[in-house]
Order: structure tokens, then sequence, then C-alpha cells
């Protein structure tokens, strides 16, 4: 009975032994490649922060010559009185719109 209890131990061990050197192994190959992508993401961000960087800023425009202040002003006070006939039901939408466009073309 002796006899029959070594070649199952020695199996058992045998095979335990292989089990926990693939596992350390498998383990261990996960572990780099997750350093691996770590390290990717991390190039890939350090190379948009540089790309960021790099670009030149955009140029901001002039803004257009503007109209004459007395001129720009009695625009105004006119856009506010269609307004306020608009709002008051004097005007209809037709009308306070064909008004406002002949006050902008002008």
């Amino acid at each position: 009975m002796f006899a029959r209890r070594r070649p199952l131990l020695r199996a058992a061990a045998v095979g335990g032994g292989a089990y926990m050197a693939g596992k350390s192994r498998a383990r261990r190959q996960d572990e780099q490649a997750q350093m691996q992508a770590d390290q990717d993401q991390r190039i890939s961000d350090l190379e948009q922060q540089q790309s960021y960087q790099q670009q030149p800023p955009p140029q901001q425009q002039a803004p257009p010559p503007a109209a004459a202040p007395s001129q720009s002003s009695a625009m105004l006070d006119q856009l506010n009185q269609l307004a306020a006939l608009h709002q008051q039901g004097v005007l209809t939408d037709e009308e306070f719109g064909a008004a406002k466009a002949k006050l902008f073309a002008t």
C-alpha cells in the first residue's frame, strides 16, 4: 500500500508544481501587458499635450469697423422703438421684420 502512494504523491507534487509555475508565468505576463498598456497611455497623453502646446494660438481678428457713434445710437433708438411697437401689437411680425431689414440696410 505504501508503494502505491509514492507514485500518486509524486504525480501530485509534479502536477501542483507545474500548475503553480504556469500560474506564476501567466500573472507575470498579465503584469507586463498592463505595464505596457499604461506606458502606451502615458506616451499618448504626452504626445497630445505636446501637440496642444505646439499649435499656435488662434489669432484674434480685429472687430469690424463700427459705425459712427451717433449713427449707431440713432439706429439703436429706432430699433428699440420698433421693438416697443411690435410688443404693443401695433406692428405685425411681417411689418416688424420688414422695418428692421430696412433699418439695417441703411
